[in-house]
C-alpha cells in the first residue's frame, strides 16, 4: 500500500507541476496577446480571453489525466486496465471524481483512484479560481472599472 500512496504523491507533484508551469505560460502568453498598454484587456478581446483560458485549462487537465493513465498502463499490478483508451476513460472518470464505478482497479493499487480524485479536485478548484480572476479583469475592464457603490438604501451613491 505504501508503495502505491508514494506513487500517487509522485503524480501529484508532477501534476501540479504542468498546471504550474502551463498556467504560468498562458497567463503571460495571454498579457503579452490580449493586455493594452494599461495592463487591462483590450475590449473587443474579453469573450477570446476567457474562451483561450477555458481551452487552455482544459487542455492542461486532459495532459494530467493522460499521465495518470499512462502510470496505470505502467503499473504490472494494474491488469484491469488493458487498453490505453480504458486507462484514459478510467482516469478521466476518476480525476473528474465522475467515478461511474463501470472499470475498478484491484486491491492495491486502487488506493491510486482515491488520491487520483483528491488530485483532481484540488486542480479543477486551481482552475477554478484562474478562470474566475481573468473573468473578474474581463469584467472590470469592460465595465471601465465602474461600478455604482450602493449607499445603503439599494440606489446607488
Amino acid at each position: 500500500m505504501l508503495e502505491f500512496i508514494l506513487i500517487g504523491l509522485c503524480l501529484v507533484a508532477v501534476t501540479i507541476a504542468i498546471h504550474a508551469i502551463g498556467t504560468s505560460v498562458w497567463m503571460r502568453s495571454m498579457i503579452r496577446r490580449y493586455a493594452g498598454h494599461d495592463g487591462q484587456w483590450r475590449p473587443r478581446d474579453h469573450w477570446q480571453v476567457l474562451m483561450w483560458t477555458a481551452i487552455t485549462l482544459l487542455g492542461l487537465h486532459m495532459v494530467e489525466i493522460v499521465v495518470w493513465a499512462l502510470t496505470y498502463m505502467w503499473l504490472p499490478s494494474v491488469t484491469s486496465l488493458e487498453t490505453l483508451e480504458e486507462s484514459v476513460y478510467f482516469s478521466l472518470v476518476t480525476f473528474t471524481t465522475l467515478g461511474y464505478g463501470d472499470v475498478t482497479l484491484q486491491p492495491g493499487p486502487r488506493i491510486l483512484s482515491g488520491i487520483e480524485a483528491m488530485n483532481g479536485i484540488f486542480l479543477f478548484g486551481w482552475s477554478t479560481a484562474l478562470f474566475f480572476l481573468v473573468f473578474q479583469r474581463s469584467w472590470k475592464g469592460s465595465h471601465g472599472g465602474k461600478h455604482r457603490a450602493s449607499d445603503g438604501d439599494g440606489h446607488g451613491g
